[in-house]
């Protein structure tokens, strides 16, 4: 499925998710743009980050052992506000986009990303599950 049928199965998807509860998150990436000068060039100066909004998102709470981390949360977030998000961050898929992120922050947490996969209907992503932990 691609052109007219792979956008349909998108706008669906986005559909899906704005029904089930249409949170917000943020990817956080690191800045792209360094300061010229000496101290920019050597690395001594911290470019900061750039924070990208994604929406509609539906969470999950994951179960977690005694020893491992505090929190695991499931993310499903639209393949659609992820492919919008790309020609702004010079980024050319989504692949790239989630390996440059440097976490994601729900509400007021900062979640460590473990794990990403697609879904594809047809031959077209429609939503990617973001496995993070706090």
């Amino acid at each position: 499925m691609s052109g007219i049928c792979g956008a349909g199965m998108r706008r669906a998807a986005d559909a899906l998710l704005r029904a089930m509860g249409g949170e917000t998150v943020t990817l956080v990436l690191p800045a792209t743009s360094m300061a010229n000068d000496a101290a920019g060039q050597l690395g001594l100066v911290d470019p900061g980050v750039q924070e990208v909004l994604i929406s509609p998102v539906v969470t999950r709470e994951l179960p977690t052992g005694n020893l491992g981390p505090r929190r695991r949360v499931e993310f499903t977030l639209p393949a659609s506000a992820i492919a919008n998000q790309l020609p702004g961050l010079g980024m050319g898929s989504g692949e790239d986009l989630f390996n440059a992120v440097i976490g994601l922050t729900y509400g007021s947490e900062m979640f460590h990303i473990e794990k990403i996969e697609p879904q594809s209907f047809g031959d077209t992503v429609c939503f990617y599950l973001v496995t993070a932990v706090e």
